[in-house]
């Protein structure tokens, strides 16, 4: 049954994702999402896997018309990870998503002081999370996820695109 839905996934993920940005484009002339470098005390990343699209992310979403950034992390993390942020969230850089749109970008924060009781129970939107360690990142961590945890992690020089 899961590769199955897997299967169907692959199939149609191209298709909702431009059924989305068709409708983000006709009610806004851009798109900004948000998304955290969740680290804990032993530099373990927080990644969720999503039952939308495939592959594994770091924590977040889009941010809604009126809303701040930072607040759409908040609410992003708290949905995602049930991770309630203890301290300032740094801000690491706002990338240009083009594989995504042309006019989707992401503000990425780094998140090293929060509290989590207990990860989340899978539902309909996040699958499956948990912290990994750096050298053990799951099989199907995105390209773009990966080359932001080097940035953050490993110094590498921060690129504009989100890849």
């Amino acid at each position: 049954m899961g590769e199955r839905l897997n299967r169907v996934r692959r199939k149609f993920e191209p298709l909702l994702r431009r059924i989305f940005h068709v409708y983000f484009l006709l009610v806004r002339g851009m798109t900004l999402g948000v998304r955290a470098v969740v680290l804990d005390a032993d530099n373990r990343v927080f990644l969720v896997r999503h039952s939308y699209v495939s592959g594994w992310y770091l924590p977040g979403g889009g941010v809604d018309f009126g809303e701040a950034m930072e607040e759409a992390l908040r609410r992003e993390l708290k949905e995602e990870g049930d991770i309630d942020l203890t301290g300032e969230a740094v801000l690491h850089g706002i990338f240009l998503n083009s594989h995504v749109s042309r006019r989707d970008h992401v503000a990425v924060y780094v998140v090293r002081q929060f509290r989590q009781d207990r990860p989340p129970e899978p539902n309909r939107e996040i699958v499956e999370c948990g912290f990994f360690a750096i050298t053990a990142l799951p099989e199907g961590t995105t390209p773009g996820t990966r080359l932001r945890i080097a940035e953050v992690l490993d110094g590498k020089p921060l690129i504009a695109t989100w890849r």
